[in-house]
């Protein structure tokens, strides 16, 4: 999760509008016989390496005049380290996956990408995808479509229910109201456990806002953009609420914000967030941990008054680029082989088999490919069910610096008692408008 920004003066310079062509590998031109080869970087796990050289394989059969070489991305210093200095350095693949739409929009912001949505065959590889839903909260500022998703992991929250009804809390509480009160009942019974003991609410680090804030406050806004382009464009209402929801905690002595070990294991804070990978982990470390015995899942509280269906989280999410040095040759191969590997839901299923991570599809829940999959990891279909009102991370090329805001003015202080909620969102908002104006 965790992401490096790496500023690169070079980089710009070199992938300016006017050089975009000069600033191709070659490696895809089409050759004297007529065969184009393309290079796809695969994500630096030997389970997606392995993924994608039996889809290069299988698409090569069907399409012999096209050649997919497939290498995994460099991880040092870091992947989007690496993808820089090629950009940089004029030795960009055609296309690459593992890219979130904060890296992408450092990407795009320096013309390095190409928009897919100007590809001809993007609609209707969006169409055999069945994701029209899903695609929507992945379009830029700038009207355009830089990612092809992938991978959708709607983050959900865990609760300890076995504690819970030890409590005599019977239904996993849904708005904040409803959460106060089960808080209530837990510290009377349990003064020595949390609702929610997460050492990074304390933490300004950029990306842990995913995983708190961000997940409370797409449900609370109902997907809000929250930054759109360089405006900052956020509902000051859903902010506050959420602020004053995690103070509110921090009164009734909810929050733990020291690191602690494996805090929702031990049952020593019943609530935190959870994504689909932390199940393959358990079964290893923690096979105690039972889905509907112990544990249950759910979507994020949400205020008092707010409808509880259709609700948003946040998505980690990640998905595939075509870089701007690729040839018109390229481009068109490289859609191709993203239409081959999407339009049938087998491969699909292949992907969510090999990684546990949920393809990007409106229909991951409801089609019959997949029925067999989510029958046996009865867990993980939550998440299916998430995936069209998941929010994907914001498109802003200063993603860094405007998240580390979040926690630094707002999060960490309102949790540690040093703020109060509209003074930290107000203190927020300002050093956010003025990152945005640099």
């Amino acid at each position: 999760m965790k992401m490096k920004k790496v500023a690169s003066l070079f980089l710009t310079a070199c992938i300016g509008a006017s050089a975009l062509a000069g600033c191709s590998t070659g490696n895809g031109d089409k050759s004297a016989d007529g065969e184009t080869t393309i290079e796809f970087w695969a994500a630096p796990n030997p389970t997606q390496q392995v993924y994608w050289k039996e889809m290069a394989k299988e698409f090569e059969k069907e399409n012999p005049k096209i050649n997919v070489k497939v290498s995994p991305i460099k991880e040092s210093p870091t992947s989007e380290a690496s993808i820089q200095s090629a950009i940089a350095g004029k030795s960009a693949p055609t296309m690459s996956e593992n890219i979130n739409r904060g890296f992408a929009a450092q990407l795009a912001e320096s013309k390095a990408l190409v928009p897919l949505n100007e590809i001809d065959g993007w609609e209707k590889l969006l169409k055999n995808r069945n994701m029209t839903d899903t695609i929507k909260t992945w379009k830029f500022s700038d009207d355009n479509q830089y990612v092809m998703p992938i991978y959708s992991n709607p983050m959900l929250f865990g609760w300890r229910i076995d504690v819970l009804k030890e409590v005599g809390v019977n239904e996993i509480p849904q708005t904040y109201s409803e959460v106060l009160d089960a808080t209530q009942k837990l510290k009377e019974k349990y003064p020595d456990k949390y609702l929610w003991a997460k050492g990074d609410l304390a933490d300004p680090t950029a990306w842990k806002r995913w995983f708190d804030f961000f997940m409370l406050y797409d449900a609370a806004s109902g997907g809000n953009n929250f930054i759109e382009g360089d405006k900052f464009v956020a509902e000051d209402k859903a902010g506050v609420e959420v602020l004053k929801f995690m103070d509110d905690l921090r009164k009734e002595k909810a929050l733990l914000t020291k690191q602690a070990t494996d805090p929702f294991e031990s049952a020593l804070g019943i609530f935190t967030d959870l994504g689909p990978w932390t199940f393959s982990y358990w079964e290893e470390k923690f096979p105690e941990m039972k889905y509907n015995e112990n544990f249950g899942l759910s979507l994020p509280p949400v205020p008092d008054g707010t409808e509880v269906k259709n609700i948003n989280t946040f998505a980690d999410t990640k998905g595939i680029v075509v870089y701007a040095s690729a040839t018109e040759e390229e481009r068109k191969a490289a859609m191709e082989f993203m239409d081959f590997v999407y339009s049938d839901p087998e491969n699909d299923l292949k992907w969510l088999e090999t990684t546990k991570l949920p393809p990007a599809r409106d229909d991951l829940s409801t089609n019959e490919s997949f029925k067999a999959f989510f029958d046996k990891n009865p867990v993980l279909k939550p998440y299916a069910e998430a995936v069209p009102n998941a929010i994907p991370s914001i498109d802003n090329a200063k993603y860094n610096e405007l998240q580390t805001h979040i926690g630094r003015y707002a999060v960490n202080p309102v949790v540690k008692g040093e703020v109060d909620p509209e003074k930290g969102w107000n203190e927020m908002k300002k050093a956010i408008k003025e990152e945005l104006k640099k």
